[in-house]
């Protein structure tokens, strides 16, 4: 099956299936001497795990990280690091009635007719389940970048179904199940995950992460460039449906005089570039937002059809995210995270001894 490598520099390619023993990556390219150990990796996995709250599946997974190789007296050797996360707490069973059916909105239709042959068991390789892997390897990414740049990732959620959720402070991030950056407006999320779990129903969200001191240069032109790598890697998150880098779609509406982000000897006066020009970072703020999907996993009847074609009609069960887009916050700033590890490599790699004389200005200018 291929598709299951990301990175060019900088890989990682996952294995394994929802129900399966365990999941799983192995990340190569990773440079020597990075102090490393599950300790570092483990709480990016416990922001992403299911059952953290009643707004989300109730799998009970602990999703511990195990490394198997790559590793040698604390530190990477520069060898393939393997990277396991065993399944513990998988309900077969309740995927039995859906062996013969495809479920809307699931890949199950097209796996089929790909492969002839599909695992049904929550959805097998289809799974968000198998983002953990993703997460935990760039968890070594975010390390490294942060040793050599300085540079962090943080995201939240802007917007949950209908509510639009306005930012008032990063603080309030790990402080609700939400990753919301507003604690005022909490018991109205909740009130509104409760009647959608009651009514059998589901709702997209909207994603936006932010990767600061990022150094300028990374990305490649003209087929990979930064923001395009960058869109590409979060279209491959489960149920993602659309991706903005900076202004995004707002771009439509604004003239050139607005939109162009002018440079001054104190720094750039706007990012509406998202912090990429031409492919290339800008050393700006990167700055990405996601829309994801209601979930297709819903108690709600739905028609269908089963291998044969004839009509039938399909009922979800299981355990299931009302709003997949709930854990997508870690998930996100994970694949930002690789791709700012791959393309720091690469650059390193072909123009680590680039000088130039022009001095490199602040991302923002005093006072915008």
């Amino acid at each position: 099956m291929a598709g299951n490598t990301f990175g060019t520099l900088f890989t990682v390619t996952t294995f394994g299936e929802s129900h399966g023993k365990a999941i799983g990556c192995v990340v190569d390219g990773c440079p020597p001497g990075l102090e490393l150990s599950e300790a570092d990796i483990q709480p990016e996995l416990d922001r992403r795990k299911p059952g953290t709250s009643r707004h989300v599946t109730q799998r009970q997974e602990p999703d511990q990280v195990e490394i198997l190789s790559g590793v040698y007296e604390g530190k990477t050797t520069g060898t393939p690091i393997a990277l396991l996360i065993r399944n513990e707490d998988q309900r077969s069973k309740d995927y039995g009635n859906i062996l013969d059916t495809f479920r809307p909105g699931h890949a199950d239709y097209v796996y089929w007719h790909k492969y002839g042959i599909r695992d049904p068991r929550g959805g097998g390789r289809s799974s968000a389940r198998l983002t953990a892997p993703v997460v935990a390897a760039a968890a070594i990414a975010r390390k490294w970048l942060h040793q050599q740049y300085g540079t962090t990732f943080r995201g939240c959620m802007s917007q949950l179904g209908e509510i639009a959720i306005p930012f008032e402070s990063w603080e309030h991030v790990p402080a609700n199940p939400f990753f919301a950056a507003n604690a005022t407006i909490l018991p109205q999320l909740e009130q509104y995950m409760d009647d959608l779990r009651g009514a059998g129903d589901s709702c997209g969200a909207r994603i936006d992460v932010v990767a600061q001191n990022v150094p300028v240069g990374l990305g490649e032109p003209i087929y990979d460039k930064l923001d395009a790598e960058i869109a590409y890697a979060m279209m491959g998150i489960n149920a993602v449906k659309g991706v903005e880098i900076g202004a995004g779609f707002r771009s439509i509406a604004q003239k050139g005089t607005e939109h162009g982000d002018a440079l001054t000897p104190e720094g750039f006066v706007g990012n509406n570039a998202g912090g990429v020009l031409g492919g290339i970072s800008t050393g700006q703020d990167i700055t990405v937002s996601i829309a994801i999907k209601p979930t297709s996993s819903i108690r709600s009847p739905r028609p269908s059809i089963d291998r044969a074609g004839n009509p039938v009609t399909v009922e979800t069960f299981g355990r299931h995210d009302p709003c997949v887009g709930i854990r997508a916050t870690p998930i996100a700033e994970a694949m930002l995270a690789l791709v700012l590890m791959d393309h720091a490599l690469r650059n390193r790699a072909q123009c680590g001894d680039v000088k130039v004389d022009t001095p490199k200005i602040a991302a923002q200018a005093p006072g915008k």
